[in-house]
């Protein structure tokens, strides 16, 4: 049998980090893990092919050579994903679709031959039988949670990790918060399930014995989710696997709770931890209360985020306007937020309701939804009719945005970061890639660009005052450069 597994592209979004690939050399942030992990689930005498439309263009020769299409996909995707179906139903290839957007959509893909929904250890099996047997049908779902301790190392076999900024890691599933806006419990669950440390170790060794030294993420939507579990033997045998290693610095997503354990922060860092992305969604206490993201409401958000910062992690943060309970003075709210911590990396998002979330199911029954969310909150758009006036969240988010955006405040907040971080312990090899980043950013942004001045400013105070983050210093700044590119392009 010929599989041809498909990525569909994103789009140029907040988080495709489009323009700052460009100074690393690199095609895209992350390979496809679901797949790679799919294809580790197939018969190994199948010959399978791997096509990332972030990377190429999906060739007729490439759809000839296939006897099934694989394709799965996220919200973001959906657009490229209907594209790659109708360019495979032309060609009378067969497709087998899967991941969150068709288990949340599928009844929108009329074209697609047959769905394996939910999570594919626990559906795939039964459309493999029903293959075996020459009479697969059309969908596979289920409402059980998989065993993901019987997940296999994904094949990374398929993949050039060259092409790749960085590698994705998944540990555990599912969330034990039920916020209103979110799918993730809805998806898996909100018994947290994990992967043994044997596993974890596995694919890590997995990837470093072919090299790899970059940047691993921790897939996880909320890595701490098994707090005891994660303490008591995965961060140990992290900190062990790392001795005598270079590189291989890890990032993950955590709860703001993670403040309170200075324990569990000692930890990660130690393990090689330097960045975590954490939903701080709003200041506005009703507004949290209102989306049951009642954990960041009993705390100064300010005073939790710094003790993050200070264990030695850098805050990446998300934010949404457009609560019901928002008034006008939200985007100034917003900004005076993130400006004081230090957040550099800020996604501000407006409310959407994704399909079969709490909100979706609320707003349903208040004849709020105007259609499917398109997850790119970065655009300003969205899928609700929300309690503000829609031009006044509009404008004030594209004001927002300009404000946190633009280069002055952009590298203000930087410093604000750099002057209070602890320098990570995490040795980061200078390679070839960074010293082309570095020297491309000098141009671009030192000499050619508009931030220019900003961009002297901040480099020259960390050679004078925190060299060991140089390098943290010239990511922030081609970061910068694509957050304003693509704010430029979608939301102004």
């Amino acid at each position: 049998m010929k599989i041809l597994m498909i990525h569909p592209r994103f789009p140029d979004t907040f988080w495709s980090f489009k323009h700052a690939l460009r100074f690393i050399g690199k095609g895209s942030l992350y390979p496809p893990l679901g797949l790679l992990t799919v294809a580790a689930l197939l018969p190994r005498d199948w010959d399978i092919r791997l096509v990332d439309l972030n990377l190429t263009e999906l060739s007729d020769e490439d759809l000839k050579k296939a006897d099934y299409a694989f394709i799965s996909a996220t919200d973001i995707q959906r657009n490229s994903s209907a594209q790659v179906i109708s360019k495979c139903k032309q060609s009378g290839l067969k497709t087998v679709a899967g991941g969150p957007l068709f288990t949340m959509e599928h009844t929108r893909f009329t074209n697609v031959d047959h769905f394996v929904l939910n999570e594919a250890e626990l559906t795939l099996a039964g459309f493999l039988a029903d293959l075996r047997k020459g009479y697969p049908k059309r969908i596979y779902t289920t409402a059980e949670f998989a065993d993901i301790k019987k997940t296999p190392v994904p094949r990374w076999d398929l993949v050039d990790l060259r092409k790749y900024a960085r590698v994705g890691v998944q540990f555990s599933r599912g969330c034990p918060y039920d916020c209103e806006f979110c799918d993730v419990a809805l998806l898996f669950g909100q018994r947290v399930r994990t992967k043994t440390v044997d596993q974890v170790i596995r694919e890590l060794d997995a990837i470093y014995s072919i090299g790899w030294r970059g940047k691993v993420f921790f897939v996880d939507d909320n890595f701490i989710g098994s707090k005891s579990y994660v303490k008591r033997h995965l961060l140990p045998a992290l900190i062990e696997w790392r001795n005598g290693k270079k590189g291989v610095p890890f990032h993950t997503q955590v709860t703001l709770n993670l403040a309170d354990d200075e324990t569990l922060m000692g930890q990660m860092v130690e393990a090689g931890f330097d960045e975590v992305f954490i939903g701080i969604e709003t200041p506005n206490l009703q507004s949290l209360d209102e989306c049951n993201k009642k954990h960041n409401a009993s705390r100064d958000l300010i005073k939790s985020i710094r003790r993050i910062q200070r264990a030695g992690l850098e805050v990446q943060g998300g934010f949404i306007v457009g609560f019901d309970h928002d008034t006008n003075g939200i985007f100034k709210q917003q900004v005076d937020l993130i400006q004081k911590s230090g957040i550099v990396t800020a996604m501000v998002g407006v409310l959407q309701a994704p399909t079969g979330t709490k909100l979706y199911e609320r707003l349903i029954s208040e004849g709020r939804v105007t259609g499917f969310s398109s997850c790119d909150n970065f655009k300003g758009t969205t899928n609700i009719i929300p309690k503000m006036e829609l031009s006044v969240l509009q404008n004030g988010y594209r004001k927002l945005v300009r404000q946190l955006y633009s280069p002055e405040p952009y590298y203000r907040r930087a410093k604000t970061y750099l002057e209070i971080c602890r320098v990570p312990s995490v040795y980061v090899p200078t390679d070839a890639d960074y010293l082309f980043a570095f020297l491309k950013s000098i141009i671009r942004l030192g000499v050619f660009g508009r931030e220019r001045f900003e961009y002297w400013k901040l480099m020259m105070w960390t050679i004078l005052n925190r060299p060991r983050l140089l390098h943290v210093a010239t990511t922030f700044a081609i970061n910068g450069f694509h957050f304003r590119k693509v704010s430029e392009l979608h939301v102004r």
